[in-house]
Parts: structure tokens; C-alpha cells; sequence
């Protein structure tokens, strides 16, 4: 009876100490309104032209949410639902309204080996189903491992298509390897072909797609609305989580420097800092476990305008990050203790839109 009493209270002191880690302050002047419920794991979704809205959730459905009615999209590929895989994010071809192309990414068992990997498909939607299915890109090997695929999916300024897939858990095999996937940031064609200016296009088995490597777990990317650079965030271990501006051929540094450790708390590595590696924009330590990234482009919110919004899934909290000169001055905690943020996006009306686990997605509103 001892030993028990005391586990118990060795893990409330554990778990009171790791919230207390988070000093971000908590702004109150703030609120949402639930617009889509009853969803279990949100974890992309995109605004059609309509207004209507196409829902990921993870395991394994999409969602057509229009005048209040939820209607599953049938015609799926097979999709592996382990650990953090399953189906993942999801957005519209820049041209959607001439060609009616959806793309999205999710974790796949097509393949030799048992187990998935990170895939990018497009299709288009007919009588509520999935037709004209292409499989753009598959990583590969597959492995039974669960964790880190990565998947947040953004077209750029020019049409190109950026997707990220995280390492898989192996840290010492695939970031740094160019001949593997796993730990990239890639760009295709919008119909899966290859651009042969990619950086590592004429490297000897190169993965062609990689346009720059060295990352963890990528859940966050955006195109910023002013420079029309490419955001992500990635997930560090026990610390380390980076903000991070991606650029052609680059090596973002995982696991060779981190500002991480280890979740035991031993040691990864001393270097923060190398010849030839990015530093990120921004890191936090603790990790906050970010999730879904959004820029605030609209008139909506008054001078948060220009503010980058992350989410948290450790914390239960959107993470308002106040930048200037390239650079978070300032964050607070908005929606504090909703749940965990899954996923983000401004809305056509300017709003913010909050995809919440076991909640489902809400409207950000400053009070």
C-alpha cells in the first residue's frame, strides 16, 4: 500500500512539474464556437469553394461537412492506421474550381514489406466518392513502426507540391541519407512527375523529390501570405521542437545537432550548432508538440494580424507567436486547455478555423 501511495504521488508530482514547464501566459480575451462536432481526430482539413468543408479524420474517413450534414466520402485507398499513421492531411489543387483535384496524404501498406509508410495521393470527388485516384508518391521501405510520417501537405506560389514525412523513428538511418526517404521535405509536379531543378535531382540514387532533409516530424507547414516562403514545425524528442523556413537543399540537422535530449533525459548529442546545418527560426524547450500551422492573413483579429498560430498537443492550447524581423518576440496561450490542437486553418471568411481531438473543428473568436 506504501509503494502504491507513493507511485501515486511520485507521478503527480512528475506530471504537475512537466505542465509547470510551459510559462507561455494565458490570454482569457478569447473564445470559439463549435462549427463541425463529434469528430474524433481531425487531422487536416480544407474549405471548398462552397464554403463546404472536407474533413481528415485519422482513422480512416473523409468527411464532407455542408449545411450541417456530415456525409462520408466513400473509395478510399487501403490505409495503414497504427500509432500516429493513418489518414492525414488534406488540401485542394490551387485550380480546384477548373480541375477539381483533391491531394492528400496518409500512411499506406502498399508495398513488399509488412507494415506502411507515408504516401501523397490526388483524386477528384464524384457522387460522393473518390474517382480518378494517382498515387503521386509512396515512401518507402514500410515498417511496422508507428510513429513520425510526417504529412502536412502546401502548394506554393508556383504550383509546385511540398509535402513532409518524418523519419519513421529511425533517426540514425534515414534523415541524413539522401538515398532514403523518411526526415524530408519533398516537392513534386502537381501531377507526381519529379522537377529536374530539385536539388539532389542529378545526385546518383538520390531520392529525386527531397528538397531538403534532416528533419524529425514535420506536422506543421504553411506558405507565408507576405514572402510566400515555406513554414514548417517539427516535433523535437524531450525539447527541441522547431519553427523552421525551408529552403532548397538544405540540412535542417537531425539527429547530427538538436536542442533536445532523449525522452529517458540522456543525451542525444552536444551540438546545437554545425557548419552546413540550418538553425531553426524557433525552438521550444519544453516541447509543446506542435500540431497545424496557420498565419493570421485577415482583418479578423485586429492587430494579431501577421501572427503565426501554432498548435499544441501536449498543452491543449493554440500558440499565438508574435513575429518580427524573422523572429517570435512574444507567445501566448489562446483557447487554453480546449484539447488537443490537431490542425488549423484561415477559413475563406477570414476566420480561424481549429480542428480539436475528440472535440471536432471551431471557430477562433476575440473577445
Amino acid at each position: 500500500m506504501t509503494i502504491r501511495i507513493l507511485s501515486l504521488y511520485f507521478l503527480l508530482l512528475f506530471t504537475l512539474n512537466s505542465c509547470a514547464q510551459d510559462k507561455n501566459p494565458v490570454n482569457t480575451k478569447n473564445s470559439f464556437e463549435v462549427i463541425v462536432p463529434d469528430l474524433n481526430n481531425p487531422w487536416g482539413f480544407t474549405f471548398l469553394p462552397d464554403n463546404s468543408i472536407l474533413i481528415n479524420e485519422k482513422e480512416g474517413k473523409i468527411i464532407h461537412f455542408k449545411n450541417k450534414v456530415k456525409t462520408e466520402i466513400t473509395g478510399l485507398p487501403d490505409i495503414y492506421v497504427r500509432g500516429q499513421g493513418g489518414l492525414l492531411d488534406i488540401t485542394l489543387h490551387p485550380n480546384y474550381s477548373e480541375n477539381g483535384w483533391i491531394y492528400f496524404s496518409y500512411a499506406s501498406p502498399k508495398g513488399e514489406n509488412k507494415g506502411g509508410n507515408t504516401a501523397i495521393m490526388r483524386a477528384k470527388i464524384k457522387n460522393n466518392t473518390l474517382v480518378n485516384k494517382e498515387l503521386l508518391y509512396k515512401a518507402e521501405p514500410n515498417t511496422t513502426r508507428g510513429q513520425h510520417f510526417g504529412s502536412r501537405i502546401v502548394f506554393d506560389k508556383n504550383g509546385y507540391l511540398f509535402f513532409t514525412i518524418g523519419e519513421r523513428g529511425q533517426r540514425d538511418i534515414n534523415p541524413q541519407d539522401l538515398t532514403r526517404d523518411c526526415g524530408k521535405v519533398y516537392r513534386l509536379n502537381d501531377d507526381g512527375t519529379i522537377p529536374n531543378d530539385n536539388p539532389f535531382y542529378n545526385i546518383k540514387n538520390a531520392k529525386k523529390a527531397i528538397w531538403s532533409y534532416g528533419h524529425r516530424n514535420p506536422q506543421g507547414m504553411e506558405l507565408h501570405p507576405e514572402t510566400k516562403a515555406i513554414w514548417t514545425h517539427e516535433h523535437g524528442p524531450k525539447g527541441g521542437d522547431e519553427i523552421n523556413i525551408i529552403k532548397k537543399g538544405k540540412n535542417y540537422g537531425w539527429p547530427v545537432i538538436t536542442y533536445g535530449k532523449n525522452y529517458s533525459g540522456t543525451t542525444i548529442t552536444n551540438e546545437t550548432a554545425k557548419e552546413g546545418m540550418e538553425q531553426p527560426l524557433h525552438y521550444w524547450t519544453p516541447s509543446i508538440a506542435p500540431s497545424g500551422m496557420a498565419f493570421i492573413s485577415s482583418n479578423k483579429y485586429g492587430d494579431w494580424k501577421g501572427n503565426l498560430l501554432v498548435g499544441s498537443l501536449k498543452f491543449s492550447y493554440l500558440d499565438r507567436c508574435v513575429l518580427k524581423d524573422g523572429k517570435v518576440i512574444k507567445e501566448e496561450r489562446l483557447l487554453d486547455n480546449i484539447g488537443r490542437v490537431r490542425s488549423i486553418e484561415q477559413g475563406p471568411d477570414g476566420f480561424i478555423y481549429v480542428g480539436v481531438e475528440n472535440l471536432g473543428i471551431v471557430k477562433l473568436i476575440r473577445t
